[in-house]
Formats: C-alpha cells, sequence, structure tokens
C-alpha cells in the first residue's frame, strides 16, 4: 500500500549474485553456446533514511487512525473495485486482493460482505487521481473517490497550500503501477530471494521489514503478472502474505528532518479526508 513500510535497509538484492545463487557459469568460461535468459530488472538500492521515513509512515498510520477509520478506507477500496470489476471477488482480481487486505486488517467478514452489497447500490462516483508536490519538493499522488470532483479539487488545493505543498501536474509520470507480492523473509538468503524472483517471473525484489521489524520480501512484477507471480510463489512453497497493485516511484526525493516533518503532516491531513483513499509518495528522509 502507499502508508506501508519499514526501518531496516531495504535494499533491492543485486544483479551481481545472479551467478552465485544459479550456480551457472557464463556461456564464455562453459564453452557452451549463450542460452536465451530473461533479464530481471533491478532498481537501484535505497538507503535506510527511505526506511526511516517507511518507519514513521507504518507506526502513523495504524496506531493514530481510529479502527473505523481504516475500514471506511478499505470500504472506498472495495467501492472503487466493484465499480471498476464487479462484486464476485473469483471474477474480480482486485477485488480479491482488497478483501485479503481486509482480512489482514481485521475487518469482520460481515462488514465486507456489507461493503461489497453497498457498492453495488451506492449513487455514481467518480475515482480521481491528483498530482501534488509536498515539503522539501517530494511528489505525492492522492487517490480519490468522490461524487463532486470540484469540490473535492478545491479542497485539496487548500489543505496543501496550508501545509507547504501544491497541486503539480507531472507528478504522476514519476510513479509506476505496480503488481506486489509480498511474503515473510525470514531464513531467506539474498540468493535465495534472486532464485525465488527469477522462478516467479518477478522482474525485482526488495528486503523490507513489517512494523514490528521482522523481515518481508516485495516482488514487484507487471500488473498483467500479479496472479502469475503470486501463484508461482505459492507453488515453491512460499506464503503470501498480500498481493495487489501499487504505485512504485521510478526515483525518490531527498527531505531533510524538518521537511520530513512536514511531509508527514501533509499526508496526515490529506488521509483525515473522508474523500481520499490513498496517499502515494516518493519521500526518502536524509539518513
Amino acid at each position: 500500500m502507499a502508508w506501508l513500510a519499514l526501518p531496516r535497509a531495504l535494499r533491492t538484492v543485486r544483479p551481481s549474485t545472479l551467478t552465485a545463487a544459479t550456480g551457472r557459469l557464463p556461456a564464455a568460461e562453459s564453452g557452451l553456446p549463450p542460452a536465451p535468459v530473461r533479464t530481471l530488472q533491478l532498481c537501484s538500492a535505497l538507503c535506510a533514511g527511505h526506511n526511516k521515513w517507511s518507519k514513521v509512515k507504518h507506526i502513523k498510520g495504524p496506531k493514530d487512525e481510529a479502527r473505523g477509520r481504516i475500514f471506511m478506507k478499505l470500504g472506498l477500496m472495495i467501492r472503487i473495485a466493484v465499480k471498476e470489476g464487479g462484486s464476485n471477488p473469483e471474477l474480480n482480481l482486485n477485488l480479491a486482493h482488497v478483501v485479503e487486505q481486509c482480512r489482514i486488517k481485521n475487518m469482520p467478514k460481515a462488514s465486507i460482505d456489507a461493503a461489497i452489497k453497498s457498492a453495488e447500490k451506492a449513487k455514481p462516483a467518480s475515482q480521481h487521481m491528483f498530482e501534488a508536490r509536498g515539503p522539501g519538493g517530494c511528489l505525492l499522488l492522492i487517490e480519490v473517490l468522490t461524487d463532486n470532483n470540484s469540490r473535492t479539487h478545491q479542497e485539496l488545493k487548500r489543505l496543501l497550500i496550508k501545509n507547504g505543498g501544491m497541486l503539480s501536474d507531472g507528478a504522476r509520470h514519476n510513479f509506476n503501477r505496480r503488481g506486489v507480492v509480498v511474503v515473510p523473509g525470514h531464513n531467506v538468503t539474498t540468493e535465495r530471494a534472486l532464485e525465488l524472483a527469477i522462478e516467479a517471473g518477478a522482474e525485482d525484489v526488495q528486503e523490507t521489514e513489517d512494523e514490528e521489524e521482522k523481515p518481508l520480501l516485495k516482488f514487484i512484477c507487471d500488473m498483467t503478472e500479479l496472479r502469475k507471480v503470486r501463484t508461482s510463489l505459492e507453488e515453491l512453497g512460499i506464503q503470501v502474505t498480500s498481493a495487489w497493485l501499487e504505485f512504485v516511484p521510478r526515483t525518490h526525493s531527498s527531505v531533510d528532518q524538518n521537511q520530513l516533518d512536514a511531509a508527514s503532516a501533509l499526508i496526515e491531513a490529506l488521509n483525515d479526508r473522508p474523500d481520499v483513499v490513498r496517499v502515494w509518495d516518493n519521500i526518502q528522509a536524509d539518513s
């Protein structure tokens, strides 16, 4: 999700480990003709500062927000998923992923079913993605579901200006929408993580932690490959914690502590709005 993350070094598994992980010799050394190889697209490693920001976000969200507010946001996500693909989770993969997150957050089954039925009967509302720039030049994507886009636009503009930000076209180009499959990372070496990524068909794998500092692995893939990568990992005997779509930043904005505090206050204020579904950022805190 947009409002999740981790305190320890978030780092992408390095391509230099490929030979060690697979045990294969380069073609020139083995005397064999080169075989077709699927390239594993890996992003650059992120410094520990980004994890400090992620840790703030991860703790601040669940611990400061009331349980009902978390469920309200999940309800909005259910409404969007139903609007896009129908009310049957077996036929609507996005809805299935949201329902899974509801269960992880301990949302009662009766509440989930009620949210789906309510989404079917809800009055028409439009989904929008507002682009913004926050303190320190960080970029934000603000996902909303509203029945009055003009009013929401004005409210977000006012809120951004009040908290040191502004609406800014072009932020969307700094994010890619990707499939993300999260699995427990305990007792998994870097080499094994890379092997799993190759075997499952993922483009990237990142080591991260949850709010309890337990290791996690995030397998990044194309949106259309999300179900395939998840299924492949499960067939390899890997327990999947979650799987859904996220906006992953292509580059990060480095901010100092004062800017970090201001950005945190801005994002918290945005999340307080009932029509805001999620806020995505590209913040990397200075170490």
